[in-house]
């Protein structure tokens, strides 16, 4: 299909059919690892996480260890990111009506203590979906080049200097968890989550 609303003469095109902004991570990872406080706060979970086989924070969780465990490289690095993608709809004008909805995706780093990583400086903001309609399940399609930067930090890796270490290393990461609600779920998944096809789980 064209990327352009039609008008009305044949072969004339109006503005673009859909916009997507995307702020791309990787140099902002970058920009991350350059500041000595910032580069020392990245490694927090593994120098300075009290570690007492008690729930006080992500990397106390299975999925954590389980990574780590089953991509040795991977796990032996502690600067490599750790990251939960939170996504929803919004209406950034303000009022409750419900027929515009913009979607933000953002990015939390859990390498960082648990009283920075949800703070609003430091939660990442990589794409915006603009409304007025919801993605729904073409949210995929939108995703595309965060997913791109995601496999290539993922596959390949990106040589970042660390300010604290006073070293260049290869920064690798994952997604780690998702935060979203029901709905948000179904569309960034995939799978059905309402209607007469909804598979409930005991």
């Amino acid at each position: 299909m064209s990327r352009f609303k039609r008008k009305g003469s044949a072969g004339v095109t109006g503005p673009p059919a859909k916009v997507l902004w995307y702020l791309p991570i990787i140099p902002r990872f970058k920009r991350l690892f350059s500041i000595k406080k910032y580069a020392k706060n990245l490694r927090w979970h593994a120098d300075g996480r009290k570690k007492d086989q008690l729930l006080k924070h992500p990397a106390d969780s299975p999925e954590w260890k389980t990574i780590d465990n089953l991509h040795k490289s991977f796990g032996n690095e502690d600067r490599n990111l750790r990251l939960g993608l939170c996504t929803d709809g919004m209406n950034p004008f303000g009022t409750l009506s419900s027929k515009h909805s913009t979607w933000p995706v953002l990015l939390v780093i859990y390498n960082l203590p648990p009283w920075l990583c949800m703070k609003r400086k430091h939660i990442m903001l990589s794409l915006l979906i603009p409304g007025p309609r919801q993605p729904g399940n073409d949210i995929d399609v939108y995703l595309a080049p965060l997913v791109d930067d995601l496999l290539k930090i993922w596959n390949e890796g990106v040589s970042v200097y660390d300010a604290y270490a006073n070293e260049i290393f290869k920064l690798r990461g994952i997604i780690l968890f998702t935060i979203n609600d029901f709905p948000a779920y179904g569309n960034l998944s995939g799978y059905i989550n309402k209607g007469k096809k909804h598979v409930q789980f005991a």
